[in-house]
């Protein structure tokens, strides 16, 4: 049975960070290239940050400079590192193992000013 579980949201204030946990289990979680979404309300789940299997990683552009993905695959635990969050970061983040269906449950980050 595969779960995806994410960790590490809450509340923080403008220009703090959080760092959120997702571990996967069920999977051979090395092969996999793993990916950070985010979904604020009334709008759609956006990709916000990607590491493949050896490790490359890829951003979105509001995030770039800010935010770092890392993943280790001994832990089968992939990362996200936010750092100088924005109120405009406020979303419910979620876990995906790429090309798969298995998503997390989602957790939330909220950034206060």
């Amino acid at each position: 049975q595969v779960q995806v579980v994410e960790s590490g949201g809450g509340l923080v204030q403008v220009g703090g960070s959080l760092r959120l946990s997702c571990a996967a289990s069920g999977i051979n979680f090395s092969v996999y290239a793993m990916g950070w979404y985010r979904q604020a309300p009334g709008k759609q789940r956006d990709l916000v940050a990607g590491i493949t299997s050896r490790g490359s990683t890829n951003y979105a552009d509001s995030v770039k400079g800010r935010f770092t993905i890392s993943r280790d695959n001994a832990k089968n635990t992939v990362y996200l590192q936010m750092n100088s969050l924005k109120p405009e970061d406020t979303a419910v983040y979620y876990c995906n193992v790429q090309q798969t269906g298995y998503w997390g449950q989602g957790t939330q980050v909220t950034v206060s000013s």
